[in-house]
């Protein structure tokens, strides 16, 4: 009789993808961020947005009693904002969406600054190519108002605009506390150092950097900053006609859309000084004083990726990013360092200009009405105050860009 031999099986536990991360809005996000853009994969991309894809979003409820409990919450939601529209808006900005996901989350996003004066807060991808920023319901309102001439303009431009690159609209609930967040490309997205920023909206009221922002590693200044140390943008007459007839074409949108209040963020990379922080750079190394203890390493490096399943923590992981990335002084790639402008060769100084808009969502409504009123009596009817209305306010904007640009 023919005995019956059984075969085991030996069961292989799944591998899964840790979100680690300091916080658990953080942990969600990261979830969140790849769920939804695994989710869009199996999605046909449609030749046409219909109207409803405006308003459409998707919601993800997790009850979390015993799966990856130690990584995440036990209860949160995700919900994404007009998934095909912001899908649609990457391609149209040349981002690719894997490269998206891997972004968000191979490593924890790194808060970027303390809170602003609107208590928003910023986070930046560990390989700084997205800012995340916290908004308000209000903005989300204001985003929905705005989305659909927003994607046409960007369509109709190809992409190329000055604008805040919009690339997705979240909101993460971790116990019972809804989150707001909005990822934009990041204007400062380069390996390359910044060694001034500026915020210029064209105002003179209010528009100096506190002791408190001066106090930061690197401070943001305003206006009155910049007029006062005589700072100019020097590009050159060929692309100082170039950036003022985009800036043209996308303020007059914004005017439109009765938005006002925006800046045109400035960073400044200064190429004489990066070569001297590189040489400084390249005699530590010589030294060995940036060796990582007396253990031999015979590959030939000093740092190894750590994997994004590795237990390892996420800021290790971000600085592993930060010593990867090359600091060559003065060299970038213009195909995503899509904000940089070199200096002309008849600058005074050797510098690369990173610029475009930022805080746009800021509506001319009775709100801003009521803080014109009380500015006008606090500062006077020829104050060049920063609340006034949407036409002013690009007209003034366009002038004071126009005078520091040459």
């Amino acid at each position: 009789m023919a005995t019956c031999k059984k075969k085991h099986i030996k069961a292989v536990s799944q591998k899964v993808k840790l979100f680690r991360a300091n916080e658990p809005l953080l942990s969600v996000f990261m979830w969140g961020i790849n769920h939804t853009v695994n989710e869009l994969s199996h999605v046909n991309i449609p030749v046409m947005l219909m109207p409803d894809d405006f308003k459409a979003y998707t919601k993800t409820k997790v009850d979390n009693h015993c799966f990856n409990k130690e990584n995440l919450p036990s209860h949160f939601k995700v919900k994404e904002y007009c998934p095909l529209v912001f899908r649609n808006l990457r391609e149209k900005f040349g981002i690719n969406d894997t490269e998206y996901m891997n972004s968000m989350t191979s490593a924890e996003p790194v808060y970027n600054d303390s809170p602003g004066r609107s208590g928003a807060r910023f986070l930046i991808s560990a390989d700084k190519k997205y800012v995340i920023k916290t908004i308000s319901r209000e903005e989300v309102e204001m985003m929905h108002n705005i989305i659909k001439q927003y994607h046409q303009f960007t369509v109709e431009h190809h992409g190329k605009t000055l604008l805040p690159h919009y690339l997705g609209m979240y909101r993460i609930t971790v116990d019972g506390a809804e989150t707001y967040l909005i990822v934009m490309r990041s204007v400062l997205s380069t390996t390359l150092n910044i060694h001034k920023k500026f915020d210029l909206k064209g105002s003179t009221v209010d528009r100096r950097a506190s002791d408190k922002e001066k106090a930061k590693e690197l401070p943001t200044f305003k206006d009155n900053d910049f007029v006062d140390k005589n700072h100019k943008i020097y590009i050159g007459k060929e692309g100082k006609e170039e950036l003022l007839a985009q800036l043209k074409i996308d303020v007059v949108f914004l005017s439109e859309l009765k938005l006002m209040d925006y800046s045109l963020l400035v960073g400044i990379h200064d190429i004489e000084k990066a070569e001297q922080e590189y040489q400084e750079e390249m005699e530590v190394e010589s030294n060995g004083v940036g060796d990582s203890g007396d253990q031999d390493d015979d590959s030939g490096s000093n740092t190894a990726f750590t994997p994004p399943d590795s237990p390892q923590p996420a800021s290790a992981t971000m600085s592993t990013f930060q010593q990867q990335l090359p600091v060559l002084p003065g060299q970038f790639d213009s195909e995503t360092d899509i904000f940089a402008i070199k200096s002309s060769p008849e600058a005074p100084r050797k510098e690369i200009y990173f610029m475009a808009l930022i805080d746009i969502l800021t509506h001319w409504g009775a709100k801003k009405r009521a803080a014109q009123a009380a500015k006008t009596v606090k500062h006077g009817a020829g104050a060049e105050i920063s609340t006034v209305k949407p036409e002013q306010y690009s007209r003034r904007f366009m002038e004071f860009i126009g005078k520091v640009i040459e």
